[in-house]
């Protein structure tokens, strides 16, 4: 959440969003973890031809207030990129999936800040999504990742 990590990771997310040529209207994924990376990028898109919305999956629809589940401007029929800090599981990327779908949306994949190479890209890979990351965790720490949690 520092400024200079956002000021990287918005463009960067841009970039691997073009890159892929998913062509999202918005990006959003389950708090928090997505949060930061979701709004960096959708400021970081505010200088392209193609701004996109950024919106907040909550892990369970408040009691009160509007009582949804998504926040912000996402829309039903909207295509969307689920971002994730962090894949391990995929259990939380998952979880963002279902309650977009629920809601309308289009899911073109998963965008993940790091790969941890503990399978969860497979097993979001194996519901259909396509998933890219921006690096491993294998990058970071110049070996093969422990299967240990």
């Amino acid at each position: 959440m520092s400024p200079e990590g956002l000021a990287l990771i918005g463009p960067l997310g841009v970039e691997a969003l073009r890159e892929a040529r998913w062509q999202v209207d918005a990006v959003g994924g389950l708090t928090l973890g997505a949060d930061p990376i979701a709004y960096a990028i959708s400021y970081a898109s505010a200088q392209t031809a193609t701004p996109m919305r950024a919106f907040t999956v909550r892990k369970e629809a408040k009691a009160h207030g509007t009582g949804k589940l998504i926040e912000g401007p996402f829309r039903s029929g909207d295509r969307v990129a689920v971002v994730e800090d962090v894949i391990t599981t995929g259990g939380s990327a998952a979880r963002a999936v279902d309650a977009i779908r629920d809601a309308g949306g289009d899911v073109a994949g998963v965008l993940a800040l790091v790969d941890r190479g503990e399978g969860g890209r497979e097993t979001l890979e194996e519901k259909g999504l396509r998933v890219i990351s921006l690096v491993t965790a294998a990058d970071i720490l110049g070996a093969e990742p422990s299967l240990a949690t």
